[in-house]
């Protein structure tokens, strides 16, 4: 074995990393045997190099048997449904019995044929022939009369130095910060968490109006704060429990990838993103991080489109298959607002468009999708006010005009409710608490009227006819409150109320 081989050896898995981007997987203790991977090349995932003096063939099969076992051992670890292994033998000359039936075919394992091993004899009186055959690519090479032992380090140190820059700079770019702002986060919603619960719990209604939610109808009448609190709000500890492990796996990788101000603004950008989605397409109430932690999934795939080798060697499937599987969920489950996770999914990726990666530029790539970005937004809000009557549904607005009730803000309550009977069609729920209001503000005959409609669509309404005698009581009409006094007595009988109420007219009728 002369130099020679050494050299070649070196400068063919010179070629393989600089050229091809391979990785080293295993360099042996000899420095004889290299293993190479790129899962990315679908024509030779592996390719593995040995420097050896061939000298017969039996040896050779089964060095190449054992390759071959080793190949389906990798294909295993990596989960891959196939892969295609090169086997090269650097070596002065073949050996010096028949050989050639040993390499002329592939191989395939016999363990569902899904590791395919392709040998390949470089030798003095072929050279690189038999690589580039099967490469399918030509392979330069200057060569010299003789070598030394300088030409071999100098070689191996350019392959080594080459493979090392390339890890570096890959494990770079997921050191541009330490977690921080994610653990602020955490924190964040903990403690308002406990404080929902200590003001009268997460799932109901009124705290989470006053703690930020996402209500419709607010936010189209300047509460626009509300489209950033709902990040940090969650309904029910199950809610507050998934978001918060997702987070806390999530968004250190983001974190890291972006720097710790680009994760801010991703987060943030995010989660208003997940909140104008659901505002434009979801009218009920709605809280959570959802949004803002699927920005982080859509930062992940704009990482993925500017190294899309890295994404899909590192994360990527398993990124796309979570989105995929959350996304159906989404869809299938009533109750999760799947508006909320696309918006964010897509205020994260153009989020992270805009700022990019640290200490590199794109220039006209973050300009365009800033200006994108903002007309989007502005459109997006004429959308919403040119249609604001399609973002309220009744449950919404009889949950926000219940709240005004029980803080005893009927002027508030009445308005919000012929807003939103303005352009929806009155049921009963919402015309008896729209009359209630009425009766509260003074306005006995458009309670009277809207009484008499609820009545006419739910004949069994009786608390409809217990308000209507207390309102024609108060006229002083004791025919008519008697009569739907009594009906109300009838409909419910079990009611004190109403058999009190029927008792009182008539007293009162007696005396007149």
């Amino acid at each position: 074995m002369s130099f020679r081989e050494e050299f070649l050896f070196w400068k063919l898995a010179h070629y393989f990393v600089s050229k091809h981007e391979y990785r080293i997987v295993q360099l042996s203790k000899s420095q004889k045997e290299l293993w190479l991977e790129k899962m990315e090349n679908k024509e030779a995932q592996v390719i593995r190099i040995l420097l050896h003096n061939l000298d017969w063939s039996n040896w050779m099969q089964r060095d190449i048997q054992m390759t071959l076992t080793n190949g389906e051992s990798i294909r295993k670890q990596l989960r891959k449904r196939f892969i295609n292994v090169i086997n090269i033998y650097v070596t002065p000359y073949p050996p010096v019995d028949d050989y050639q039936f040993r390499v002329e075919k592939p191989l395939l394992h016999p363990n569902g044929e899904k590791t395919k091993l392709t040998s390949v004899i470089c030798d003095r009186q072929n050279g690189v022939k038999n690589i580039e055959t099967v490469m399918g690519s030509s392979i330069s090479i200057d060569w010299k009369d003789e070598y030394d032992e300088s030409d071999v380090e100098r070689e191996k140190q350019a392959t080594l130095s080459s493979a090392s820059k390339k890890v570096k700079s890959e494990k770079d770019l997921f050191e541009n910060g330490k977690p921080f702002y994610t653990y602020i986060f955490i924190a964040i919603q903990l403690i308002i968490f406990f404080l929902m619960e200590a003001a009268g719990g997460s799932t109901h209604s009124s705290v989470l109006i006053e703690f930020g939610a996402k209500v419709n109808s607010l936010i189209l009448e300047g509460e626009w704060w509300r489209l950033w609190t709902p990040i940090v709000l969650h309904i029910g500890l199950l809610h507050l429990v998934m978001n918060t492990l997702a987070l806390y796996y999530l968004g250190p990788m983001v974190e890291r990838l972006f720097g710790n101000s680009r994760f801010l603004f991703i987060y943030l950008f995010a989660g208003f993103s997940g909140s104008l989605g659901s505002l434009l397409f979801s009218p009920n109430i709605s809280a959570g991080a959802s949004g803002a932690i699927f920005g982080c999934f859509g930062a992940l795939l704009y990482f993925g489109t500017v190294f899309p080798k890295l994404f899909f060697r590192t994360m990527g499937l398993n990124i796309l298959i979570v989105i995929g599987i959350n996304l159906v969920f989404g869809f299938s489950i009533s109750g999760i607002d799947n508006a909320g996770h696309i918006g964010g999914l897509i205020g994260g990726f153009l989020a992270a468009a805009i700022v990019h990666f640290p200490k590199k530029k794109r220039v006209f790539v973050q300009l365009s999708t800033f200006l994108f970005s903002l007309v989007l937004i502005y459109v997006l809000f004429q959308y919403s006010f040119a249609h604001s009557g399609e973002l309220i549904n009744e449950q919404s607005a009889l949950i926000l005009a219940q709240e005004y009730v029980e803080n005893e803000d009927y002027d508030k309550a009445n308005v919000m409710l012929n807003e939103f009977l303005s352009s929806h069609e009155g049921t009963v729920n919402s015309l008896f608490l729209l009359s209630f209001t009425e009766i509260k503000t003074g306005k006995k005959e458009e309670a009277k009227a809207h009484l008499h409609e609820v009545i006419e669509m739910e004949s069994n309404f009786h608390e409809a006819f217990y308000n209507l005698a207390l309102i024609y009581l108060s006229e002083g009409n004791y025919v008519q409150a008697k009569g739907y006094a009594m009906e109300a007595s009838e409909k419910q009988p079990s009611n004190a109320d109403y058999q009190k109420l029927v008792r009182e007219i008539t007293d009162l009728e007696s005396a007149s």
